[in-house]
């Protein structure tokens, strides 16, 4: 149960970095910059609404250890990004981005064992 309220939180939570973090490059890209970092300090409230919870249920229940809460984290923030970069800001996959994602396969194997 906590493991799967944790990664649920720490979905919400990419999902409002990822947008804190680069949607300011499509929608406020002819803005003045403290407009889109203040856009971005918006969202990444939202974003630690959802993080700190997760960390804290993950972490101090237990059921994850630090170094598994990263990885976890880090899974999640490509799983998130990938679909983001590809609908919202038009990029083309490549490659890459599979190898990308069987490293990070590896990592979470070498992690969680």
């Amino acid at each position: 149960m906590n493991a799967g309220k944790t990664i649920l939180l720490l979905i919400c939570s990419n999902i409002f970095m990822t947008f804190a973090w680069y949607a300011h490059l499509k929608n406020l890209n002819q803005k003045a910059i403290w407009i889109a970092i203040l856009a971005s300090w918006g969202l990444a409230f939202f974003e630690y609404l959802f993080q700190v919870p997760a960390n804290r249920i993950g972490f101090s229940t237990g059921t994850f250890s630090l170094v598994q809460l990263k990885v976890l984290q880090e899974i999640i923030t490509l799983a998130v990004f990938f679909p983001f970069a590809v609908l919202y800001m038009h990029q083309s996959i490549s490659w890459n981005y599979l190898w990308a994602g069987l490293c990070l396969v590896g990592a979470a194997y070498f992690i969680f064992r």
